[in-house]
């Protein structure tokens, strides 16, 4: 896979299952909104009910069809989701870093509970940034970081020993 002139190395790719899940789950729960909204009377008379009767159905139509789109380009990206060219680190079509800023990659717990994969990066702050859930990931967390540090030595960081935190 090429971008450019530079070669696409994949370092993680996403599991289908959790994203058929979530797909799925959006289909559900938009079939429910979508049955909840009160579709009587003539066209006009639904529509001003459905715009200014029922706003919140409206607006939570709109976020499950928002998360549905996130969750398909996800899908399209599931093969190569976590993947460098040698000077910079994508996530999926969404975020990029240049390798040289990263320090260290880590698996943290979030809020909810989930571990997920974080990136350390140096540039004055003290956020980390996800790179994905590690129920999402393919393989172990171990390979992806792996991965992602080689190409950091790679590109004239320092290489450190594989811990997962």
């Amino acid at each position: 896979m090429t971008d450019g002139d530079r070669k696409m190395v994949v370092v993680a790719r996403l599991r289908a299952a959790p994203l058929v899940g979530w797909q799925f789950a959006c289909a559900v729960l938009l079939g429910v909104l979508l049955a909840r909204l009160d579709w009587g009377g003539d066209p006009v008379d639904a529509f001003w009910n459905m715009i200014f009767g029922q706003p919140l159905r409206l607006l939570g139509i709109a976020a499950v069809l928002g998360v549905w789109a996130y969750i398909i380009g996800m899908w399209r990206r599931r093969g190569d989701y976590l993947r460098h060219d040698g000077v910079t680190l994508y996530r999926g079509a969404s975020a990029q870093w240049p390798l040289a800023l990263v320090k260290d990659v880590v698996v943290a717990c979030g809020n909810l509970g989930l571990e997920s994969l974080r990136l350390v990066v140096d540039d004055d702050s003290e956020v980390t940034r996800e790179l994905v859930k590690l129920y999402m990931l393919e393989g172990p967390p171990e390979v992806a970081r792996d991965g992602v540090m080689f190409a950091v030595a790679r590109v004239g960081g320092v290489m450190r020993p594989v811990t997962v935190h």
